[in-house]
C-alpha cells in the first residue's frame, strides 16, 4: 500500500482544515487506518484511528471533540477533519495503514506510512 497525504496548510487559530490520505492498491478496505503527527523537536504522537469499515474510531485526548476521522473505501481515501484548530496542533501530519481490521494507537502497529503534510496554526 502506498499512501499520499494532502490538505495541509497555514490556518489561523479557530479555523479548520481537512486532510486527505489517498491509498493505492485494491486491499485498502482491509486496513485499519490512523493519523499521527510530529511537531518540531517532539516525538511522533497518535491523533486518530479508524477501523477497516469505519464503524469504530478513537482519538487522542488533545483532539477529542475537535477532529473527526472518516474513510471512503470506494475512493481508497481516509480523511481527518480538523476544527477549532489551536497553535499546538502545528505539526507534520502522517497517515498510516495497518494490516488489521481494528484500531491502533501505537506507531509500531502500522505497516505503511505516507510522506506527511504540514499543518501550521497561527495565533
Amino acid at each position: 500500500v502506498q499512501l499520499q497525504a494532502s490538505g495541509g496548510g497555514l490556518v489561523q487559530a479557530g479555523g479548520s482544515l481537512r486532510l486527505s490520505c489517498a491509498a493505492s492498491g485494491r486491499t485498502f478496505s482491509s486496513y485499519g487506518m490512523g493519523w499521527f503527527r510530529q511537531a518540531s523537536g517532539k516525538e511522533r504522537e497518535f491523533v486518530a484511528t479508524i477501523s477497516w469499515i469505519g464503524d469504530s474510531t478513537y482519538y487522542a485526548d488533545p483532539v477529542w471533540g475537535r477532529f473527526t476521522i472518516s474513510r471512503d473505501n470506494a475512493k481508497n481515501t481516509v480523511y481527518l477533519q480538523m476544527n477549532s484548530l489551536k497553535p499546538e496542533d502545528t505539526a507534520v501530519y502522517y497517515c498510516a495503514a495497518r494490516q488489521g481490521h481494528g484500531l491502533g494507537q501505537r506507531a509500531y502497529e502500522y505497516d505503511y506510512w505516507g510522506q506527511g503534510t504540514q499543518v501550521t496554526v497561527s495565533s
